[in-house]
Order: C-alpha cells, then sequence, then structure tokens
C-alpha cells in the first residue's frame, strides 16, 4: 500500500491539481491517504507530488496508525471493542488483513482519511518547497515515509 500525505495547501494551485487532491480526499494539510499500488492512484499521485509526499507503508506504521489515529464512522476512535468484534486479536493483526487486501477500510466502517499531526521536530531541512532528493519534504520517500508517519502520529 502506498501512505500519501498532503504537505503544502492550496494557494495559487491550478485548478487541475486542486481537482487531484479532492479525489485523493487530501482536503487539508498533515491529512494522510492509503492507496493500493494500482496505476490510477500513482498517477494521481504523481500528478500533485508538488503538494504531497508518499511512499510503501509497512505493518508495524499501519498497525500503530490504525491504533492512535483510526476512526469509525460517526468519528469514533477505533478500539479494541471493534477488532473483537471483526474477528482480530489486535491492531497488529487488523493491519496485516488490510495489507494482504482481505479486507479493505471501508467494508470494515473505517474512515479512509487520517488526520495526523505536524511531524515533530519539523519536515527536513529543505523545507516543504523542495522535492526529497533535495532535502525537502516532497514527493517520493519509498520506505523512509515510515520515519515520518511515526513522527506525525
Amino acid at each position: 500500500m502506498i501512505a500519501t500525505i498532503r504537505v503544502r495547501g492550496t494557494v495559487n494551485v491550478t485548478r487541475e491539481i486542486k481537482r487531484t487532491l479532492e479525489l485523493l480526499r487530501l482536503f487539508r494539510p498533515n491529512h494522510l491517504m492509503l492507496l493500493k499500488e494500482e496505476n490510477t492512484g500513482l498517477k494521481m499521485v504523481e500528478k500533485s507530488k508538488d503538494f504531497v509526499t508518499y511512499g510503501k507503508i509497512n505493518d508495524e506504521t499501519l498497525a500503530i496508525l490504525l491504533e492512535k489515529r483510526g476512526r469509525l464512522e460517526g468519528n469514533k476512535k477505533l478500539g479494541k471493542e471493534f477488532l473483537k468484534e471483526k474477528g482480530f486479536a489486535d491492531f497488529s493483526a487488523f493491519a496485516e488483513a488490510i495489507m494482504s487486501g482481505q479486507k479493505t477500510l471501508k467494508e470494515l466502517g473505517v474512515k479512509p482519511v487520517f488526520r495526523l499531526h505536524p511531524p515533530r521536530k519539523g519536515y527536513e531541512r529543505g523545507g516543504i518547497k523542495k522535492p526529497y532528493s533535495l532535502g525537502g519534504a516532497l514527493g517520493n520517500r519509498n520506505e523512509k515515509i515510515n520515519e515520518l508517519i511515526k513522527s506525525m502520529v
């Protein structure tokens, strides 16, 4: 799965990119959306690469994200009672089922957008206007996205 985090706002942004961010459900900065590794989702993320950062999320980080920031319909916290009701032992088993594709967030009733804090100790030295390859915060991070998510949870 691909984790996409919106980093920048939409002041002076073209209508096309603003619409792409809306389709990705990234309405505000510091919102995270999980996407399957499909061609259409990746094309949308690559199109908005100057406003988001993205990479492959692992099971451990997904379990932490679901435990701390997961929300049900009605903005209720995701708790252990919910996991037992759905037949999962803990959050790591829940995360593995989602990563393997056995279950989806939509069919379990979990909101697909996660609201995060700004990262502790800030983004990288280059700021939020430069790509990750040049020391900034934007674009593809691959496996390093897990460290960013942990600092934002």
